[in-house]
């Protein structure tokens, strides 16, 4: 199925998601995740898929860019100027933003690797890309994974990627990881989830991985 014929038609619903206990919390957590890697960036910065322009509003990213324009009539309400467009043909000149987020972006493109590329492209040479990620070997993937197979609209149209085929793709696209922290720990359900700082570094039982990369000319990483 079509991921924009889905978040065009399917937009409020998702929107709505966020207001639910449960997704409340994790919108806290994932948040926080995020946050924790991003004390030096500064503007302007990119959101890449920003949907309804949740994460933008609440971390203070000036921009976005997403191919729905049924998400994108919400990121707009919430003050993000938020443009319509490919994440594999981002419409922005080169080396422009201090700071280019994916949050749970990669899973929802047809070619991540060009979307990577894209993103270093418009980014500044001392500027970040931080990606927000469910990864594969999670058990919250397999647990979405089960969801879609019972009949979720947002979990069917996703690919999860593992820890391994993300670095594959930052070192193919010349990109490397200089910090990584994870969140979510608790057992896969549906139910509120209690708060936690973020842990340092990536944990195979994380629910939620964020990653602070940079292009590889930059001689600190991991």
């Amino acid at each position: 199925m079509n991921v924009r014929y889905v978040f065009d038609v399917f937009a409020e619903k998702y929107d709505k998601w966020y207001e639910k206990p449960f997704g409340k919390s994790a919108f806290k957590l994932e948040k926080a995740c995020i946050e924790s890697l991003c004390k030096d960036l500064k503007p302007p910065l990119l959101e890449v898929g920003v949907g309804t322009g949740r994460f933008a509003s609440a971390l203070n990213i000036n921009y976005g860019v997403d191919l729905s324009s049924g998400v994108l009539f919400f990121a707009k309400k919430r003050g993000i100027e938020a443009v319509k467009g490919a994440g594999e043909k981002l419409p922005f000149r080169d080396k422009v933003f201090g700071g280019v987020f994916l949050i749970v972006t990669l899973c929802f493109v047809d070619d991540p690797l060009r979307v990577l590329e894209e993103s270093a492209r418009v980014l500044v040479d001392d500027g970040s890309i931080i990606l927000g990620l469910i990864l594969k070997e999670s058990p919250w993937a397999h647990f979405y994974e089960e969801k879609a197979i019972k009949g979720s609209i947002f979990y069917k149209i996703a690919r999860f990627y593992s820890f391994k085929e993300i670095k594959a793709m930052l070192r193919a696209v010349k990109l490397k990881i200089v910090e990584v922290n994870s969140t979510i720990f608790e057992a896969p359900a549906e139910s509120p989830l209690r708060f936690q700082p973020p842990k340092k570094g990536y944990h195979k039982e994380a629910g939620f991985t964020a990653l602070k990369v940079k292009k590889a000319s930059r001689s600190n990483h991991l």
